[in-house]
């Protein structure tokens, strides 16, 4: 028996995407604080510690599945929108940065991991916990830390990435060399490792870092093109408080041309 709502859903926008969840009376959809968009009539918000649906866990697990959520990072408390009206009715929620939003059915793909913040709403009814990479050195150096979400259940979960997401179908035994970075998510079947780039001339003047994801399949693997922590990395190098040269500003003045342009002040 189905357990997760079943929701339909529409992705609008390109670059700048955000996810329009159409429920019918009585479903209900849970995101994170500060993702929704909008509200049409009929829908009901409220904050509720952890992920609902764990009303017979009690306080202590209630206390408990917010905890595990706190140590990945993201917030104690979710927001579940219900729909209380007689017909159906709609809400939005927008990715924090320019990406994509992935539509999940786990369903069909299974428990998923992912990287730690790039859910962004579910039916109620699915699950999003913490998993600890199997390995000592992918905890170490993976970028991720020793933690990644768990999506599992039966319904549809959105995660967001940075840039162009594509997907990989990785054959038994088959693997393939990702910056960790790039990682947003996969399924539970493929295992994961992080290995060193070899060679201390790539490791060094590589500009790639030190250590690589070793992925294997069997299972599908969703990378990034853009994760978020490059974008702001760059933005910062090119900011001039950051040290940066103000990077594309064309101005033949340079740093003057900004103070008379009114770009910056004393």
């Amino acid at each position: 028996m189905k357990r997760a709502h079943e929701i339909e859903y529409k992705i609008h926008g390109d670059d700048m995407q955000f996810a329009e969840i159409i429920l019918d009376p009585g479903e209900t959809v849970i995101s994170e604080p500060g993702a929704m968009m909008f509200l049409r009539d009929g829908m009901d918000m409220e904050t509720k510690m952890g992920m609902g649906g764990d009303e017979q866990k009690g306080l202590f697990g209630k206390l408990l599945t917010a905890g595990k959520r706190m140590v990945t990072g993201e917030s104690l408390f979710l927001t579940h929108f219900t729909n209380k009206g007689s017909g159906k009715t709609s809400a939005g929620f927008a990715a924090p940065y320019p990406g994509k939003i992935i539509p999940i059915n786990l369903e069909q793909y299974g428990t998923m991991l992912c990287q730690k913040d790039s859910y962004l709403c579910s039916a109620l009814g699915v699950d999003v916990n913490i998993a600890f990479t199997k390995r000592f050195g992918a905890g170490l150096f993976g970028g991720e830390g020793f933690i990644l979400q768990k999506l599992s259940g039966d319904g549809l979960a959105f995660i967001h990435a940075g840039g162009t997401v594509h997907h990989f179908d990785l054959g038994p035994g088959e693997s393939m060399r990702v910056d960790t970075g790039c990682i947003v998510a996969f399924q539970e079947s493929v295992q994961y490792d992080i290995r060193f780039i070899g060679g201390m001339k790539s490791a060094l003047f590589g500009g790639e870092g030190l250590f690589f994801a070793l992925l294997t399949g069997p299972g599908r693997v969703f990378l990034q093109s853009l994760p978020f922590s490059r974008l702001a990395g760059r933005i910062f190098a090119a900011a001039p408080q950051g040290g940066g040269r103000a990077r594309g500003e064309g101005s033949i003045l340079g740093g003057l041309g900004s103070l008379l342009d009114g770009d910056n002040s004393f």
